[in-house]
């Protein structure tokens, strides 16, 4: 089995806040899939989480688990977005789509097939997920919790 080469990203290093516009941009739009937003918003959870798959007091592999949940998920949420939609977010940033696709060629070339493969299935999954709990009535239990939650918060708050 092939390893995940950090080596690869190094050369994205300089593009990455150019690149983290280009996602909470199509983050923001309507027209991507809630879905996608998800897998998103779990990969920044994961990253922001003390609970880790390899411990972060490990030196120099602690962060290795943070770069690959971020590599596979930004990977899979550009994966199911459509072309147009891409273009028309890389063209307001300046992004040339031949750098954008010549970085994302790198990483995959650096992450094994198997593990793209499997990070591929996640926003299906999500979709399974919210389709479940919208036939079972538990999504709007959630909002009803969610809604008291934030008037109760509202109420709290000192004038």
């Amino acid at each position: 089995m092939r390893t995940l080469n950090l080596l690869a990203f190094l050369p994205l290093a300089p593009r990455m806040p150019l690149y983290a516009r280009l996602l909470m941009s199509l983050a923001a739009d309507p027209r991507v899939p809630g879905s996608r937003k998800a897998l998103l918003a779990l990969a920044a959870a994961y990253v922001a989480s003390p609970w880790d798959l390899v411990p972060d007091r490990l030196p120099f592999l602690g962060g290795l688990d943070d770069v690959v949940v971020v590599v596979l998920a930004v990977d899979a949420f550009l994966e199911g977005m459509p072309v147009g939609l891409v273009d028309e977010k890389l063209a307001e940033l300046d992004i040339p789509r031949s750098e954008l696709e010549d970085d994302l060629r790198r990483v995959r070339r650096a992450v094994p097939r198997s593990v793209r493969m499997a990070a591929a299935r996640v926003p299906d999954a999500l979709d399974g997920i919210a389709a479940l709990l919208k036939r079972t009535g538990v999504e709007q239990r959630i909002r009803k919790m969610a809604e008291g939650r934030m008037d109760r918060g509202m109420e709290e708050q000192p004038a």
